[in-house]
Order: structure tokens, then sequence, then C-alpha cells
């Protein structure tokens, strides 16, 4: 495989476009690509090496929504989706019965 040079089109992952797509290079650090410019949408980016960047999970929001249903289940268990999912789509059959709409109101010209 041949270096590298400025204006050569290589592959990257462009995080505009949320794919590995075709990237000119733009600037230069030693033989590697500093900067690329995706071919697509022309956004400027450093050079990934064709990798997506790690997903935005931020731990302590996961954290602290476990506390918090914690402190809402005291007895810790907390419900599976898979349970909340088959009690939401059974009908609610211990509901009470709808109340009846109510006679009169307000009467024209009040």
């Amino acid at each position: 495989m041949r270096e590298v040079r400025l204006g050569d089109v290589i592959d990257d992952f462009c995080v505009k476009c949320k794919r590995v797509m075709n990237h000119s290079v733009v600037s230069m650090v030693g033989p590697d690509p500093a900067k690329v410019r995706c071919r697509t949408c022309y956004n400027d980016h450093d050079y990934r090496h064709e990798q997506a960047p790690p997903p935005k999970v931020d731990l302590r929001k996961a954290t602290l929504f476990n506390e918090v249903l914690a402190k809402l289940q005291p007895d810790g268990a907390i419900p599976a989706p898979e349970a909340v999912a088959a009690e939401a789509a059974e009908p609610e059959a211990a509901a009470a019965p709808a109340k009846p709409k109510a006679k009169g109101g307000r009467k024209k010209g009040q």
C-alpha cells in the first residue's frame, strides 16, 4: 500500500453522516493523516482510522436513575421491561366502573 498524501481519498467514519464514507486528506502529521473532509457532507474532522466514536452512555445517569427507582420501590424489586409491557398490554379488569355522565349541567342562557 502506498503512502497517503494531501488530497488523497481515504475511507473514514464521518461523525455527521454517522457512516464510513469517502474523505479527502486535509492535513498530515508526519506520514499519517491528521484531519480529513467528508466528500459527502464536507464536514472536517480528525482522522478516526475508520473507528466509530464510543456511544455517549453516561453511567452516572444510569446510576442515579437506579437509585431513584430503588427509593420508589424499597423492596429492591425493579420490574423487568417484559413484565411492564405485559401489564400494559392486558386490559384493566380491576379498574373502577366508569362514572355515569352528570345530567343537567348548565342550561342555555345562564
